[in-house]
């Protein structure tokens, strides 16, 4: 990059289980709300955004191109253009890294970029079939046409199926991401005690952080529907009361025969929104503001479907070669808890001599991650993880976590489903 990106601001809304408080109101006014809420605090204005860009995943079908409903929603001028990416579960960071290049190619100056995810509103589907006997109904004009198609009908038609599910499955390796965990688990001899210790921790620094304040400043409480009488004003994931003999009561999830991975050692299915102002460090500078910090570079890097939870190791590995950064540079990191077998396979990975010689083409390891020095509030495990939201708040809190610790590299990762990884080196002078 020719010159870094200032990230003057940030905000999110909670991230709350699915299904609870935020059930009713659907992703393009959780979006609406931190995107309005963000132009306001920063004194940009609105006439001046170039753009907006927000990643999501689920795609509402009554909000095509979410991020221009989202514009619209947050009273951006209507000139205003706005479109939505998609990259799995890096999608918040890809609307970041979009409006970076944009930046950098000279078409624009001031974006707002984020996510968003409303698991709750992901929906059921009827099958092929069911669509198929509606669509022979309804083209049926007489009497005797209308009844031999009304005859048509199976009960079986009425099965739904979960877009949920088929939303987090590979179509290609055929295996929903939690097996793609167990996958990991079995590859780096990952044991369950291990993978429950990681759960409890990250539901232990979520709770503390949440009683000493820590996570507030980055959190706009937001009114739950239908009523607008209570205001939800943080993350409901963690548990205060979570504990080894709860985590080990619990049966696998995905292998249920052999398996290591359980819903308490997996990220929570979420809902939430995040937005960032963006512009080049020359812009900032020439307005005197000062931003919460800056990328320095990113990286986007693939591998098989079926490990996709190594998906940081390699998109870490690139980010190194194009910065020149290496890992002992690295002051803070956020790396996405998708599950816990995953991250501690990636703890692993980064620490090996022989995965970097036997997949990233290199001699050394490209170094050890070091827990006190990571997801310091806890991750995805307790905080959950709204899937095109996540990127956004991993930047958003590396460079918050980066100025509690008075220090300035940070490392903001996550794997990706499909077998990607992002990368993104943050500073904060």
């Amino acid at each position: 990059m020719k010159e870094r990106i200032a990230l003057l601001d940030g905000i999110r809304t909670p991230m709350v289980k699915a299904g609870t408080s935020l059930k009713d109101t659907p992703a393009d006014d959780l979006g609406a709300m931190v995107v309005r809420e963000i132009i306001t605090r920063t004194g940009i204005s609105a006439e001046e955004v170039d753009e907006v860009i927000i990643g999501n995943v689920a795609q509402p079908p009554h909000a095509a191109n979410i991020a221009r409903v989202i514009a619209l929603k947050a009273g951006l001028p209507n000139r205003v253009p706005a479109f939505t990416v998609h990259r799995n579960c890096a999608s918040g960071m890809e609307a970041v890294t979009e409006a970076a290049v944009k930046i950098l190619a000279g078409y624009g100056r001031i974006y707002v970029a984020g996510g968003v995810e409303s698991m709750s509103n992901i929906p059921l589907l009827f099958p092929k079939e069911y669509a198929e006997f509606a669509a022979r109904l309804a083209r049926a004009k007489k009497l005797p046409e209308k009844l031999k198609a009304a005859f048509g009908f199976r009960p079986r038609m009425l099965r739904p199926e979960v877009g949920l599910i088929m939303g987090l499955t590979d179509p290609v390796s055929g295996l929903i991401m939690g097996l793609t965990a167990e996958n990991l688990a079995r590859e780096f001899h990952i044991r369950r005690e291990e993978q429950d210790d990681f759960a409890l921790l990250s539901h232990q620094r979520a709770v503390k952080a949440q009683k000493d304040g820590t996570l507030a400043g980055e959190i706009l409480p937001v009114p739950a529907l239908p009523a607008y009488r209570t205001m939800v004003s943080q993350d409901n994931g963690p548990r205060e009361n979570q504990s080894l003999e709860a985590l080990a009561n619990l049966k696998p999830y995905f292998d249920r025969r052999n398996g290591t991975v359980t819903a308490g050692n997996s990220s929570q299915i979420t809902d939430g929104a995040a937005a960032l102002v963006v512009m080049a460090e020359s812009e900032a500078r020439a307005r005197g503001l000062e931003p919460l910090g800056y990328l320095r570079e990113f990286a986007y890097a693939s591998l098989e479907p079926e490990r996709m939870g190594l998906g940081p190791v390699y998109a870490t590995s690139l980010l190194f070669d194009r910065s020149g950064a290496k890992m002992a540079d690295i002051d803070y990191v956020e790396i996405n808890e998708a599950f816990a077998a995953q991250v501690i396979a990636c703890e692993q990975a980064f620490g090996s001599d022989l995965f970097s010689r036997t997949f990233l083409g290199k001699e050394r390891r490209l170094g050890e991650l070091d827990r006190e020095r990571m997801n310091a509030q806890g991750g995805a495990i307790a905080l959950g993880h709204p899937v095109g939201m996540t990127g956004a708040r991993l930047v958003l809190h590396t460079l918050k976590e980066l100025r509690r610790r008075k220090k300035n590299t940070g490392l903001a990762t996550l794997c990706v489903g499909g077998g990607q990884g992002a990368a993104l080196l943050l500073e904060v002078a």
